[in-house]
């Protein structure tokens, strides 16, 4: 029997190229080309401006069906894709999200694909990286100390204490930071107030930082931030308290990709990392243009499963960056279908046609929204397991069919990039189908009017209740100039619904909107479904536990 290696053994056995070779391999000159030690280098923006001439590749979407204890393998299938492509010749690159610091030492441990099917180095990728994310919270956090220090100096903006919206951040799952009262301790300690963290990933710095065009773009973005409200309910911002110079001279790193490689060699960016259930979950707009400006095939993932991540993308990213993608991978696993019909964590590996039938809404529903609502061609890839049965995969190929939708069997976690060639042929195939690409709502809509087409068009809802506050702050934000901008969802990444118990395609519920919030920055309104934190907590055992570096400096753990 072959020797199991964890995902992080196969990174470290790994013979990696120096990033100068995939960086030539890209056709990326030197003259962009700002390496972080032999392995990660960061690609300057300027590549944008001076290939603007160059037609665009084709962009190749990967989602999933709704995220379950079993996993489905989006990351793994996105990196095993580039390397399929690759492999019947294509020229491919992959753009992917960078991992946050919360999930890795929390419940998910690292992100960085699995398998035969990883972007390296992994340790790096998963731990700090190139000081992105710290670029981020220190921009946020200096925006938050700003604002507190014009309070205590005499408070000329005449903010009000208790109509501050700007939270600081930190990139850790950390509940204690939920809430906090803050200057504390007399005068000299500032003004005393309510306040409390966000994790790093829900800043709206990190949403500006992964849809800003050029860094003019992003101090343009940065100044519109909204930190609060005066006395009188008018809207102070960033640029109020003159922040955005300083924020932007921080982020000016952190705006540049950083360019890595797969296992295999494919050229990969991995640049931003907004989560999809709080923010709007996709890697940068610079990472995606850039990989389309170097390869004829650009595979980009959306965060958690077509209804949050792809919705987002398509509303949110493609409109505002003015991105076409040319085709959709919806990637699922038997065997979480089976735990979507109700089968137990611990049975999951016996077959069971009855729950697979059962869990099967799920996987149809996502299909039926990505070529209807979203008009894209797509594909489903089944991410293989060992235990999966024939007369499993032959019901799951056998139902997407009856919705017109090929299936893709992708073996990529355990034959790397060979194990995504069928995968690759299909999506070659795709795109250059028809292609009917459009968004779920019309921006002039109100702001009521776009929830309700998510919830009802792309959830399946059957109601959607706004609370009365939520609504008024709805029509506060339409007064100030701002009805136009697209609907970011908070809402859990586990159900269609806003109630993560409701697994498979639930009928006949509701979707509650408990907040609505503007990030004028960023350039889109968020609103609240259910109970949604922004702060997430640590498991009663986080991966935490498992991490651990050895006297040569080995890092085992993270998967």
């Amino acid at each position: 029997m072959a020797e199991f290696k964890s995902d992080i053994e196969i990174a470290q056995a790994c013979d990696k190229k120096k990033i100068t070779e995939i960086a030539a391999a890209a056709g990326i000159e030197e003259k962009y080309l700002e390496q972080y030690g032999n392995y990660k280098a960061k690609i300057d923006y300027r590549l944008l401006k001076d290939k603007a001439d160059k037609p665009d590749g084709k962009l190749i979407l990967v989602t999933a069906i709704t995220p379950t204890p079993a996993g489905e393998g989006k990351t793994t299938t996105s990196v095993g894709l580039a390397d399929g492509l690759r492999k019947i010749g294509k020229n491919a690159m992959v753009a992917l999200r960078e991992p946050s610091l919360g999930p890795v030492f929390g419940i998910k441990g690292g992100a960085a694909g699995g398998g035969y099917a990883q972007v390296v180095p992994m340790e790096d990728i998963n731990l700090h990286f190139t000081g992105d994310f710290h670029a981020v919270g220190a921009a946020n956090n200096l925006l938050a100390a700003l604002l507190d220090n014009h309070i205590q100096q005499g408070n000329t903006l005449r903010i009000d204490p208790k109509q501050i919206t700007w939270k600081r951040a930190v990139d850790m799952n950390d509940r204690q930071l939920r809430h906090i009262v803050g200057g504390l301790g007399g005068r000299v300690q500032g003004v005393p107030r309510e306040d409390g963290f966000e994790i790093t990933v829900a800043s709206e710095v990190m949403a500006i930082l992964c849809l800003a065009e050029d860094i003019t773009d992003l101090k343009e973005r940065l100044a519109k931030i909204i930190v609060g409200y005066t006395y009188d309910g008018q809207p102070v911002t960033a640029h109020d308290l003159k922040a955005e110079g300083a924020m932007a001279a921080l982020l000016k790193d952190a705006l540049k990709p950083n360019l890595v490689q797969t296992l295999e060699g494919t050229p990969a960016f991995i640049h931003g990392g907004p989560f999809a259930n709080i923010a709007h979950g996709c890697n940068s707009v610079t990472a995606t243009k850039m990989a389309l400006k170097l390869a004829d095939y650009a595979v980009t993932e959306a965060g958690f499963a077509a209804d949050l991540g792809a919705e987002k993308f398509v509303d949110i990213k493609c409109r505002m960056a003015g991105l076409k993608p040319s085709a959709a991978v919806i990637v699922a696993t038997v065997r979480a279908l089976k735990y979507h019909g109700g089968v137990p964590k611990d049975q999951l590996n016996e077959e069971n046609l009855e729950a697979l039938e059962a869990g099967l809404p799920n996987l149809l529903q996502h299909v039926s929204n990505v070529k209807n609502i979203y008009g894209l061609p797509c594909v489903v890839a089944i991410n293989a397991f060992p235990t999966d049965t024939k007369a499993e995969l032959d019901l799951v190929e056998e139902k997407c069919k009856e919705l017109g939708v090929n299936v893709a069997l992708s073996e990529v976690w355990a034959k790397g990039g060979e194990g995504g060639v069928a995968l690759a042929e299909e999506v070659v195939r795709l795109c250059e189908e028809p292609n009917n690409f459009k968004f779920t709502y019309d921006l002039d809509q109100s702001i009521e009017k776009k929830i309700s087409k998510i919830c009802h068009d792309v959830y399946h809802a059957k109601h959607m209740f706004i609370l009365a506050n939520a609504r008024n702050k709805a029509k506060e934000i339409e007064a100030l100039g701002y009805r136009d901008l697209p609907i970011c969802m908070a809402k859990t990444q586990y159900s269609f619904s806003d109630n993560p118990k409701l697994l498979g395609a639930p009928q006949d519920f509701t979707v509650q909107i408990t907040n609505v919030k503007v990030c004028a920055g960023a350039g889109f309104i968020v609103a609240y479904a259910g109970d949604i934190m922004t702060m997430p907590g640590l498991p009663k055992v986080p991966s935490a536990e498992k991490i651990d570096i050895d006297e040569n400096g080995v890092i085992s753990g993270l998967f």
